[in-house]
């Protein structure tokens, strides 16, 4: 009589690490490369920061966070920006109540010098939520774009225009002219006349005459 002998088991599917990020290695680079190039990616950097901001949550899996950024990176460059007004509207909230948070805590302290501080971060945060609903307001109306063709203003009359480069490059190249001013005509030097006689230098010194004045200097 034979007896059958029973199967092993299957072993239990390795666990992955969520912390292990993968990293695409070309056939022409090394590990320490792809290691390297991977680095660098903005999406990489940011699941990072993601992982260490938020550990309340527990145990989250990097690759899904760098999936999950790749996805909105793309979605920003195709001129879909949804998710950065949500973001914005969101974290204006937040700050909203920072704010009202610590001048709260501020009326209830007793010394000055912590209502000082509390009131000045509450300033700040104050601060910041205007300027993120300002952010997001750019975005949802963009302001036309105004292209000035620039002038440069002397202090007299004079106006100097910048836009002669382009009107000469569209008239062609030109050659430079001989000034007409310097010489008559190119290569022949300009006639200075003759030259005047020579001075006497160091003649001689007479004393002056006697001079008849009137007697009566009133007439």
């Amino acid at each position: 009589m034979t007896t059958k002998k029973k199967a092993a088991p299957n072993p239990e599917p390795k666990k992955k690490d969520p912390k292990a990020l993968k990293v695409a290695q070309q056939p022409t680079e090394t590990p320490a490369d792809a290691l390297a190039h991977t680095s660098l990616r903005p999406t990489v950097q940011a699941a990072l920061t993601l992982l260490d901001y938020n550990k309340n949550f527990g145990e989250l899996s990097i690759n899904a966070l760098v999936d999950d950024l790749v996805k909105q990176c793309e979605l920003s460059n195709k001129g879909d920006l949804s998710r950065a007004e949500s973001l914005l509207t969101a974290q204006a909230h937040t700050l909203d109540a920072i704010f009202n948070n610590l001048a709260r805590r501020a009326q209830r302290v007793e010394y000055l010098n912590q209502l000082d501080t509390n009131l000045r971060l509450a300033l700040k945060a104050q601060a910041q939520c205007r300027a993120t609903l300002e952010t997001l307001a750019a975005i949802k109306n963009p302001q036309p774009v105004a292209f000035v063709r620039q002038a440069n203003i002397a202090h007299g009359p004079q106006q100097v225009n910048n836009s002669w480069a382009a009107d000469a490059s569209r008239a062609g190249t030109s050659e430079n002219q001989p000034s007409k001013v310097l010489e008559h005509q190119h290569g022949e030097r300009l006639d200075f006349g003759t030259a005047g006689a020579a001075g006497g230098a160091d003649s001689a010194l007479e004393t002056v005459g006697a001079v008849n004045r009137p007697e009566d200097r009133r007439g």
